[in-house]
């Protein structure tokens, strides 16, 4: 099992530069984990590419879903201490701390592609680009 953020659950399901190793990551472990935020975070991804004419309503709402049927029965309420102590001593916002909260709390690496997350939480936050298949 592994905590992803939102970015990597997008760069799944939405075809970009970052596909390739977000689809090595799945393949290495498909077991994938995230706060309750994540649903949000997406959707305000997805409003972007409607906004944008990326995707239709349907094609976000299929992307949704899909994200959806990936996190089923892996979606966390995260303890606000945690949060809260993590975002003091980082200066990273709430949102961003309520991933390493989580991986913290489940021992899992947190697969982010957001520099400031993987300087300031190395032991915790592993990169995204780790996982392409070519260099």
């Amino acid at each position: 099992m592994i905590v992803v953020d939102t970015n990597v659950i997008a760069y799944l399901l939405l075809p970009g530069e970052h596909t390739e190793a977000a689809r090595a990551t799945v393949a290495a472990d498909a077991v994938w984990a995230a706060p309750l935020l994540w649903r949000s975070e997406l959707r305000n991804v997805l409003t972007l590419y409607l906004r944008q004419r990326h995707l239709t309503l349907a094609q976000a709402l299929e992307v949704q879903v899909a994200a959806e049927e990936l996190l089923a029965g892996r979606e966390y309420a995260v303890e606000s201490a945690a949060v809260l102590a993590l975002a003091a001593a980082s200066g990273l916002s709430a949102y961003d701390c309520e991933l390493v909260a989580l991986a913290r709390a489940l021992n899992v690496p947190l697969v982010t592609s957001d520099r400031r997350l993987l300087a300031s939480f190395p032991e915790t936050a592993v990169a995204l680009a780790s996982f392409a298949t070519d260099a």
